[in-house]
């Protein structure tokens, strides 16, 4: 077996080989080899420019590397797990092919050269996610559009819940609406993490730059970074950037959660608000009849998994001294985890609205409910001039009266109300659903039709221009 690149001449025999197992990080690292890649092409044109290597060096180790990037993508490229990581594995390959290339990590260490490529990785990941994010937005306003009256052009009213209990009538393109609004402050904290992960390592060497004469700035703008690390030390070590990805990814897996559970309720046959449809349901190993929703419950699930990343990330850093430390290794599997199960939940997620229909009937028998206009009532007692405390220990004493009786609050009789306020008495004009959604048409942010539909429409074209169409 021969010697890994990384045992210099200080250590007399190779490492065990439970030892190599056990260290080895190319199983799950090589997924960097395009950001290794690009990041070895910027340090071979810097080095020519310096003076360090040749011009004809440079292009050498650049037309080799590219062919090694092809391979790669080709599934051509053998990884050997004694090279250790993705770095000495492309290192050793361009090296037997490419003589110079044994100049190609002057200046450089591993500690700068890893961090650089995860910078880049999860940048490049970042952009990946905004994109499925974006899309999942879009299937939320398609299904919003598409949450009607049958035959209506009119909105689907459903009730709003809090506690999980019935609270106030709403529309159920607004409540959709609320996850495209948490959607839009993850994709806004996924480029915010990006704008402080945007920095170059590269040139900050294994702890302490270079005496050789190194341009930082030039790799940097090679590399599309805003600028150089400022300090060599902190280049190295420094992880907040993963920290803050795996936050962001495990609160947008928080949101899809939520997400999730309410479409688990709305699809049980106790709401039977909306069907899912085949696509993205399943049926019981037992029971025939079942048609489980098993897509939602994945995504609700792998939520956990976001935040076990997060926590995993977090322990793992708060004991590491200055600088770097090979603990540094595991931030690798928690981030490569957490982008590729925040990327298929969003795209399953995608698919699972597109597949998804209201029931309208449904929808409407339970928005029926008259207690949902209690807060109604109470309103138009303060229109009258009663302080809202009392307006509202009124209503409370009409909706227990009601219960009393066994009745709905519409069964209540003139007399009823006029004894519980003589404000009362037109109640049952109050307690018309139409009514109470047409009044919210005037508040900012409110379930009112018109301000729902403006919202629509607004959510449209900001989508539209952030694509660029």
């Amino acid at each position: 077996m021969s010697t890994p690149i990384s045992r210099s001449g200080r250590f007399a025999a190779g490492p065990d080989a439970a030892v190599q197992r056990y260290s080895e990080s190319i199983s799950f690292d090589w997924r960097l080899y395009p950001q290794d890649i690009a990041g070895s092409i910027a340090h071979a044109t810097m080095l020519a420019k310096t003076g360090i290597i040749t011009r004809r060096e440079r292009d050498r180790i650049i037309k080799g590397l590219q062919i090694i990037l092809r391979e790669i993508a080709r599934g051509q490229f053998r990884w050997k797990m004694e090279l250790e990581d993705v770095h000495m594995n492309i290192e050793s390959a361009l090296t037997r092919r490419v003589p110079a290339a044994a100049k190609l990590h002057t200046g450089r260490s591993r500690n700068d050269q890893v961090a650089t490529d995860l910078r880049l990785w999860v940048r490049d990941q970042s952009a990946a996610l905004d994109k499925g994010l974006k899309n999942l937005q879009q299937s939320l306003l398609k299904l919003a559009a598409r949450a009607k009256r049958r035959g209506s052009r009119d909105f689907l009213p459903i009730p709003g819940y809090t506690h999980l209990q019935r609270a106030q009538p709403v529309l159920a393109a607004h409540h959709l609406l609320a996850y495209v609004e948490m959607l839009a402050r993850d994709r806004s904290r996924f480029r915010d993490a990006v704008q402080r992960a945007n920095v170059c390592p590269l040139g900050a060497g294994a702890l302490a730059g270079s005496s050789l004469p190194l341009d930082r700035r030039m790799t940097a703008r090679l590399l599309e970074f805003r600028e150089p690390m400022a300090n060599s030390m902190d280049a190295v070590s420094d992880r907040d950037f993963v920290a803050e990805f795996l936050f962001v990814a495990a609160l947008a897996g928080i949101h899809l959660s939520r997400l999730a559970e309410d479409l688990i309720l709305w699809s049980s046959a106790e709401f039977a608000f909306i069907r899912i449809g085949d696509s993205h349901t399943t049926g019981s190993s037992l029971m025939p009849q079942k048609k489980n929703p098993d897509v939602a419950e994945l995504g609700r699930g792998k939520s956990g998994r976001l935040i076990g990343n997060l926590t995993t990330l977090l322990t793992m850093l708060k004991g590491l001294p200055m600088t770097y430390n090979r603990d540094l290794q595991e931030d690798k599997p928690p981030l490569f985890d957490s982008a590729g199960t925040l990327r298929s939940t969003l795209e399953v997620f995608a698919g699972m609205l597109d597949a998804t229909c209201f029931n309208p009937e449904a929808c409407l028998r339970a928005v029926q409910d008259p207690n949902l206009l209690a807060t109604e009532l109470a309103d138009h007692l303060v229109k009258r001039g009663l302080p809202f405390r009392k307006a509202h220990h009124l209503v409370g004493a009409a909706v227990q009266l009601a219960e009393q009786q066994d009745k709905t609050l519409l069964d209540l009789t003139r007399g009823e109300w006029k004894k519980v306020h003589p404000g009362l008495t037109d109640a049952a004009r109050i307690l018309r659903l139409d009514n109470a959604l047409e009044t919210r048409n005037r508040l900012f942010g409110a379930p009112g039709p018109r301000q729902v539909e403006a919202q629509l429409q607004r959510w449209k074209k900001l989508l539209r221009r952030v694509s660029g169409e």
